[in-house]
């Protein structure tokens, strides 16, 4: 009875060191560094249990043992707590230091830039081709209604919330430069104004003229005169983009955004425009210039009258001559 006993308590102190042994081993698998030689950025996708959330891990090598993983979160009562999503883990991450990465949540931020005087065509194919997005666009939104703007989201996210957020953009930013237009504009709404914002985006690039080319419209639209505004010419033919210079055609098109034969502001945006020039459309410089034509240097020559109006087009066009011989 005695050696038997003997026996089951060195059996027990046995399986005791075997058991804290394996603890020792497995504690130290679970903090030792991992395989990762690299960083590399791995998506855990919605809905995964931890099972599959350490299958994931060990197949793109971010641990060497699925199993020490799974068993790692389990004790450490952490199991419940890691979130999928998109993560960058940094090389020779352990996989306690991968487990806090899943448990923070600290995604990956992938970014989105939006140029000014993209047009709504532009944007949703831009939409489209970008990696991380899910979901598609059924309702085209109005065109001059999506801000311009560095966009931050993360992997999985919705197309249609991120044009939500544009054109919530667009409204508040609107809505916050209203109030401080210019007084006696020829225009009364921000829908009007957007209009010709749009049609300044894409008459210049250059943030001090566009302010004075607001005058110009302004001066214009006060008159009657019409707007005459090449970028017009080429939205009425093309919305998408015209992909090809103007000809002189073109500009006896009849579109409902051919400023050279329409009177006033076209119907809708030619595009999505900027602040600035928002604010240039707002608060136009007081001028009695009433035409202008690019200068070929990026910038545009001025002119009160159609005699030097004229006299600056020939310039420009003697220079588009030489330039192309």
């Amino acid at each position: 009875m005695g050696r038997l006993l003997l026996t089951l308590v060195y059996v027990c102190l046995a399986a005791l060191l075997l058991a804290t042994a394996v603890v020792v081993w497995g504690y130290a698998e679970f903090t030792r560094p991992g395989p990762l030689q690299v960083s590399r950025v791995v998506v855990i996708p919605p809905g995964s249990g931890l099972d599959r959330i350490a299958e994931t891990l060990a197949t793109n090598n971010v641990v060497q043992r699925a199993e020490i993983f799974a068993v790692g979160a389990k004790l450490s009562g952490s199991a419940r707590a890691l979130k999928a999503g998109e993560y960058r883990f940094p090389e020779r991450a352990s996989p306690r230091d991968v487990m806090e990465i899943l448990k923070s949540g600290r995604t990956v931020v992938r970014r989105l830039t939006l140029a000014e005087g993209l047009t709504v065509s532009q944007v949703l194919k831009k939409l489209a081709t970008s990696d991380g997005l899910s979901g598609d666009i059924q309702l085209v939104p109005e065109e001059g209604s999506l801000l311009p703007e560095t966009y931050h989201f993360s992997h999985g996210d919705q197309r249609v919330a991120l044009v939500a957020r544009m054109q919530d953009g667009m409204a508040k930013l609107v809505a916050g430069f209203w109030p401080g237009r210019a007084a006696d504009l020829p225009y009364h709404t921000p829908a009007e104004a957007i209009v010709l914002a749009s049609i300044i985006e894409r008459e210049t690039g250059f943030d001090d003229e566009r302010s004075l080319i607001a005058g110009v419209f302004v001066n214009r639209l006060r008159r009657g005169m019409r707007l005459q505004s090449d970028p017009t010419v080429a939205y009425g033919i093309a919305p998408e983009g015209l992909g090809r210079p103007l000809t002189r055609a073109d500009l006896r098109v009849p579109t409902l955004h051919n400023t050279y034969i329409i009177k006033g502001l076209p119907p809708t945006p030619i595009c999505n425009p900027g602040a600035a020039s928002i604010r240039a459309a707002l608060n136009p410089v007081k001028t009695d210039f009433l035409y202008f034509v690019a200068d070929g240097t990026g910038g545009h020559a001025f002119a009160r009258t159609l005699q030097d109006h004229n006299r600056n087009v020939a310039r420009w066009r003697h220079l588009q001559k030489s330039t192309q011989d």
